[in-house]
């Protein structure tokens, strides 16, 4: 250990400047990224062993946080920036020495009228969102949770730092020094650097909806707009998080979406494909996270949620408890035939052939141990396809009986079918394959898998989100956690069977007409998609039919100031992070 070291508050960043034999620090009483009441800056002397206390602001009402992130001008020893962890309000500070912290510069100060006095321009040319939503609506310019702050090791005029917004930065820091202003903007391009929560893409609706956490949601109405930036989240209401998202296949403009944060109302509804929306009073308060479902024919909403088991509305109606699934029930829609829902819990399998009233078991899953995944085809009626630890099954009759797909494909997580070449739908899925864990695609549902992936990474698959087009042919969508969605196109080799021939859907609304389904079976075949990053954007057996508080994997389940649910759906653990902060894992 370092001899005279602080001892009072906790190290968050370090950096060693070479030329002056210096290592720099930043400290808070906190261990991020939420809190921070207290801290200090320090600079150790590598050749003399001793330490300087560099403090930006001297103890007192002005020191009502901590320190993060730390950046070091590698061409100009002594130059350093730290950010402040955490100013809440009215925004973070950040401050700037040119004499290894001796003196220092804020980026903003308070003026005798009580406004602020900024030393910086900010616009938002790559991510519009960001101003539309955050910018022009808070007093937080700067952003919050400041744990990484860079300048370019390089190049002294580049620099960016990360918030729980996105990456900011600029490219002529040094004005800072000269008292002009320092231009700085948002450099995450489009929806990146976001924890996707889920996705869909409607066939005749909007080409891609986006849930996702902290920016609450985004709509792509066409394949022409996956690589503009939104100008606008979802909005009215506007979460902090949306978790789910669904359209009705039959009238594919209306969408549903659900959100999670206790206190309000966490249901809305559009009618335009998810460019406007209206919350629904009718929900309670109580009610948030999870994943939601909407009818074929955008009568009915069933909502399996977080904190009170799975609910239903109908006609945007008060929602009800549906006793007859299990609390944290994966659940899907018919996309063609409006009275039918699917759901599975564990092992089992249930659907619904009265709006979701009821459910009862159905269909057998051979060694099966956990269902992941429900599946509806998006243009035929009673075609549902299921995702377990043990591969994928198909059924063509509302899931009354299942048939394993193929057995190489196994321990598959999210799948989603999408337009083919043609008339085909293509299967695409998470699973392990021919090629190690990762994603594939099969144009015959199944027999065939080619590696999709490649040298992609996604990072855990096992949370990854899928969504096939619905209108644009070999169109694949993958949502991450923390890295935003990517898409890639191109199409997949077939072995020659098992085609999914289905009438194609008008503009206007989804055609209802059904076809024939064959299968084959065939080795796995390879071929080369085209991939953009623009956009960027295990279980046991069923437990019994309840509505105790359960989180789903993934799910919080603590934390300070938490009120939902505090145990997991079997066989998952609710684990700490932090103090603010669990998780069912």
């Amino acid at each position: 250990q370092f001899a005279g070291q602080p001892g009072r508050y906790f190290p968050h960043k370090g950096r060693i400047q070479p030329t002056e034999k210096a290592l720099y620090l930043t400290y808070s009483d906190g261990t991020g990224p939420y809190d921070g009441t207290s801290g200090s800056v320090w600079r150790y002397d590598l050749t003399a062993n001793t330490w300087k206390d560099i403090t930006p602001v001297a103890p007192g009402s002005d020191l009502y946080f901590g320190f993060g992130g730390l950046g070091l001008d590698m061409q100009k020893p002594g130059t350093l920036v730290v950010a402040t962890l955490n100013s809440w309000w009215p925004d973070a500070q950040l401050f700037r020495s040119t004499d290894s912290g001796a003196t220092w510069k804020k980026i903003w100060t308070w003026g005798t009228d009580g406004n602020q006095n900024i030393s910086y321009a900010q616009t938002s040319p790559k991510a519009p969102w960001i101003k539309t939503n955050f910018l022009d609506v808070d007093t937080k310019d700067l952003g919050w949770m400041i744990e990484s702050l860079e300048i370019d090791p390089l190049d002294s005029n580049h620099w960016l730092w990360g918030t729980g917004l996105t990456i900011f930065g600029g490219h002529d820091l040094t004005n800072w020094d000269t008292g002009a202003k320092v231009n700085i903007q948002s450099l995450a391009d489009g929806i990146e650097e976001m924890s996707i929560q889920e996705l869909a893409s409607a066939p005749g609706g909007s080409e891609l909806l986006v849930a996702n956490y902290d920016n609450n949601g985004f709509t792509f109405k066409a394949k022409s707009n996956l690589d503009t930036s939104p100008q606008t989240t979802w909005t009215t209401p506007m979460w902090a998080s949306s978790v789910g998202v669904d359209y009705a296949g039959n009238k594919v403009a209306n969408v549903v979406r659900v959100g999670n944060t206790a206190g309000t109302q966490q249901l809305a509804v559009s009618s335009d494909g998810g460019a406007t929306w209206n919350i629904n009073y009718a929900a309670g308060t109580t009610q948030y996270g999870g994943t939601v479902a909407y009818s074929a024919d955008a009568d009915t909403i069933l909502w399996s949620t977080a904190t009170l088991g799975v609910q239903r509305s109908q006609n945007q109606g008060s929602l009800a408890v549906v006793s007859s699934i299990p609390a944290g029930a994966i659940i899907a829609s018919d996309k063609k035939n409006n009275t039918v829902f699917y759901g599975a819990s564990g092992s089992s399998f249930y659907r619904s052939t009265n709006l979701g009233a009821t459910f009862t078991t159905s269909g057998s899953f051979g060694s099966a141990t956990g269902i992941r995944h429900v599946e509806a085809h998006p243009a035929k009626a009673g075609d549902v396809w299921v995702s377990t630890d043990v591969g994928i099954f198909h059924s063509t009759d509302y899931g009354v009986t299942f048939t394993q797909v193929s057995t190489a494909l196994t321990n598959t997580n999210k799948i989603a079918l999408g337009k083919g070449s043609g008339t085909n739908w293509n299967l695409y899925a998470f699973g392990t394959g021919s090629a190690g864990r990762r994603l594939y695609g099969s144009a015959d549902l199944g027999a065939s898998w080619t590696d999709l992936q490649g040298t992609q990474s996604f990072g855990a698959i096992d949370s990854a989100k899928l969504a096939g087009s619905g209108n644009e042919e070999n169109l694949v969508y993958v949502g991450t956690n923390g890295r935003g969605a990517f898409y890639a196109s191109g199409a997949i080799a077939s072995s020659g069977g098992g085609a999914t021939t289905v009438a194609p859907t008008s503009t206007s609304r989804a055609s209802s007409s059904t076809a024939a389904v064959t299968s084959s079976t065939s080795s796995a075949r390879s071929s080369t998609l085209t991939t953009s990053t623009t956009v960027r954007t295990s279980t046991s057996s069923a437990p019994a039919a309840t509505v105790t508080n359960l989180a789903p994997q993934y799910g919080q389940c603590g934390g300070q100031g938490w009120t939902g649910p505090t145990q997991c759906v079997s066989p998952y653990t609710c684990t700490v992070a932090n103090q603010w902060y669990s998780q069912c894992l």
